[in-house]
């Protein structure tokens, strides 16, 4: 169950004028809390203010969020250990029409619950993906955002309803890697590291950009590019990056089937000397 709060009063209903029920105006962040603590923050944070930014919302205060948050978990009485915290940034009530009137201001809504802890063989053996046939849209204006504009990761969830498959991977119109359906997905050739590039659509997660920083404050090479499905496929070693679970190695997509590799091994290594426990 998650409990939800707005300005540090608990809520269980949204009012109907509000920009996100009508058009999807606003953002999110999951954000993982671990021993009481919420997890990546400054990225978390780095990534909401771009996008009110971006999108011309009014940004929260850094402190404040945090503020809501500790509130929400002490109200909630969620177990702080292994929790789970999202916060939305709508874009406010406002009367019938796209363009936002000019003195309406940002809603901010804060929900914790409590968070499963993943299966210890997802990261020993890997997990299966299947390839899904809805595509990720084109648009450079909201490469890389996690807005409330989410039916195409909906729908491509969906697919795999009926299947064991724990992700589902996303292509673009042109047949191009983008993401998971809740994930962003690595792909490893000749002990060499790359992500598909999200200049033109994709959400950039936060555990995409820390493997991104910890991966070339150690050292290790790691580029940014297009990522045919071809290329994919032929790759060495896959593997899986998302804010609550870390990383988890691709065992399988569709028919095909790879092992857990040593690149994957080094790097989830790393991510447990960097605070993400999971990958311990």
């Amino acid at each position: 169950m998650t409990h939800w709060f707005c300005n540090g009063q608990a809520i269980d209903s949204l009012p109907i004028d509000d920009r996100a029920i009508h058009y999807g105006d606003g953002l999110f962040e999951t954000i993982a809390i671990r021993n009481g603590e919420p997890r990546l923050w400054s990225l978390h944070i780095e990534r909401l203010h771009s996008g009110c930014d971006r999108l011309g919302l009014d940004s929260p205060a850094d402190e404040s969020l945090r503020v809501e948050i500790t509130a929400a978990m002490h109200a909630a009485q969620v177990d702080p250990s292994y929790a789970l915290a999202k916060l939305i940034i709508t874009a406010g009530s406002s009367t019938r029409g796209y363009r936002r009137p000019i003195s309406v201001g940002s809603r901010v809504l804060t929900g914790v619950s409590e968070a499963q802890r993943p299966a210890a063989d997802n990261y020993q053996a890997g997990v299966v993906a299947v390839r899904c046939t809805t595509t990720v849209s084109e648009q450079p204006t909201l490469a890389g955002l996690k807005t409330l504009n989410r039916l195409e990761q909906v729908l491509a969830r969906n697919e795999r309803s009926n299947t064991d498959a724990f992700e589902g991977l996303m292509c673009d119109a042109d047949g191009r890697l983008i993401c998971g359906t809740m994930s962003n997905v690595f792909v490893v050739h000749d002990q060499s590291v790359s992500t598909p590039a999200l200049d033109r659509c994709g959400v950039a997660g936060v555990m995409r950009q820390h493997v991104l920083n910890t991966l070339k404050i150690a050292g290790h090479e790691i580029t940014e590019k297009n990522v045919s499905w071809d290329h994919a496929m032929a790759a060495d070693e896959l593997f899986l990056t998302n804010s609550q679970f870390g990383l988890v190695p691709i065992q399988g997509i569709d028919e095909q089937r790879w092992r857990v590799g040593p690149v994957t091994g080094k790097v989830m290594k790393l991510l447990a000397q960097n605070g993400i426990e999971e990958c311990s």
